[in-house]
């Protein structure tokens, strides 16, 4: 393997087509303001580097990424690429993952806008991220200690598992498929419209409006704070350890609580029953 240390990139296409290199305390920014640095590479391994310049690592295969930074000026930089490890990271620009494969995160901190669309396998670990319309169509997402800010987060994913996270967002989870969150909290406004295969289990839910036009809905010992209008048109299957605001014409299933403040039924269709439980 090729070591290049110490090196300042700033022309386009600077290490294109690269294979079996490692990059140690390497600069990509300058006058030039060069693009797509690395792409087409095969097995790189990057150390302690700053990107500056745009689209530097579309079709990669085999990329590690280490106590380096991706600046807001590094704009679309993981794209098309597969075999990925980021390790202790700052990826600070916009869209700085789409239509990756096997993709590991840890200990890394995310502010990105448009963050992860149609990707497949990615594995996030102990990180923190800020963006609006994260991982939107993303495939097969393992997510385990993650806090969470922005909007419209997760929508159309499928075949994902979340753990021990903390999401404070809006419109979380809408059209999602197949998706498991446990022992989470999950804060903001219409949680999980139109999703398919929920579970929720022991997870703190906040926000108006959740979880409404919902099918194969399931909660497993959750608390609601501050939710009203819950479960409209939705079936489903719950059991809730504390009170709920409201409840609005559930389509269909069964709905276990401490109690709920008001218990809206105006639709002839809703067939869903609430149990009130000491």
């Amino acid at each position: 393997m090729k070591i290049i240390r110490n090196e300042r990139f700033e022309q386009e296409r600077a290490l294109y087509g690269a294979k079996d290199i490692q990059l140690n305390n390497c600069i990509f920014a300058g006058l030039e303001d060069g693009e797509s640095a690395l792409k087409e590479g095969k097995d790189i391994k990057v150390f302690e580097c700053l990107f500056n310049l745009r689209y530097p690592c579309w079709h990669d295969d085999g990329l590690d990424i280490i106590d380096s930074e991706m600046t807001p000026g590094c704009r679309a930089a993981i794209w098309y690429s597969k075999h990925i490890n980021i390790q202790n990271c700052r990826l600070n620009g916009i869209k700085a993952v789409r239509e990756c494969e096997d993709v590991v995160i840890d200990n890394s901190q995310i502010s990105s806008s448009e963050f992860g669309w149609f990707s497949r396998n990615i594995k996030m670990r102990d990180s923190n991220a800020e963006s609006e319309y994260f991982m939107l169509h993303a495939q097969k997402l393992q997510f385990e200690n993650i806090k969470f800010k922005g909007k419209y987060s997760f929508q159309y994913i499928t075949d994902s598992v979340f753990e021990n996270c903390f999401f404070d967002t809006k419109d979380a989870f809408w059209h999602a498929k197949d998706v498991i969150v446990r022992n989470s909290v999950i804060k903001g406004e219409y949680l999980a419209w139109y999703s398919d295969g929920l579970l929720l289990d022991h997870c703190k839910i906040i926000g108006t409006q959740p979880l409404c036009y919902c099918k194969n809905l399931k909660l497993i010992d959750c608390e609601m704070i501050d939710t009203d209008l819950a479960f409209e048109k939705s079936d489903v299957e719950a059991t809730i350890i504390t009170d709920v605001e409201s409840i609005k014409n559930p389509a269909a299933g069964i709905i276990k609580t401490s109690g709920v403040k008001e218990l809206i039924m105006d639709d002839e269709n809703a067939k869903g029953k609430v149990i009130i439980s000491a």
